[in-house]
């Protein structure tokens, strides 16, 4: 299989969001293949949605969101964990979507939890070192997976972002319906 052309990342946020749930993250290093199929998505759409990183402006930080589409946007919160997201839009536009939660498909231990942005990537791998590595790459890549039917796909407001008003409770997390692998069920509290 090929890899997600970068075209797949040049479209407006929300709708990567959506295209990006069924699809198969990939990590390959050091003789190992990660794989994990995506079921939990939140789109940040741009410098005037307060959420998002981008609203703060271009920074070294944010410059990745700015760039070209399909690109690795990896970040440290609370100093200990790693969330991965993808660039989208066009260039200068400022957009990614966070991949919060996969389902294990192939080179993870059993018991390993995917359930949530910190979780999913200590379990593939995935830390600052992939910062804006190209998505189409044979060490980090998504594939085309099972589409997800309109049907098992619920959308709520975003996690964590309480301090962006009401941007916080714009519906911009979807999720597949009844996927033990999502990070939090609706109505779950922190």
């Amino acid at each position: 299989m090929d890899p997600l052309p970068e075209a797949f990342y040049a479209r407006p946020a929300l709708v990567v969001a959506r295209e990006l749930l069924g699809t198969l993250l990939v990590v390959e290093e050091g003789g190992w293949r990660r794989v994990g199929r995506i079921v939990e998505t939140e789109a940040y759409v741009g410098p005037h949605d307060l959420a998002s990183h981008s609203s703060k402006g271009l920074t070294p930080r944010t410059e990745v969101m700015f760039g070209p589409a399909g690109r690795a946007y990896v970040y440290l919160i609370y100093g200990m964990h790693h969330c991965f997201n993808v660039t989208t839009d066009a260039p200068g536009h400022g957009a990614a979507v966070l991949v919060r939660a996969v389902e294990p498909v192939q080179g993870l231990p059993p018991a390993a939890r995917t359930d949530g942005p910190g979780r999913l990537c200590k379990a593939l791998g995935l830390t600052m070192a992939h910062n804006r590595a190209p998505l189409y790459s044979p060490a980090l890549h998504l594939l085309t997976g099972a589409p997800v039917p309109e049907s098992q796909v619920a959308r709520g407001p975003r996690i964590g972002v309480d301090y962006a008003g009401a941007w916080a409770a714009e519906p911009f997390r979807l999720w597949v319906r009844d996927s033990r692998h999502v990070s939090r069920a609706p109505g779950k509290r922190a």
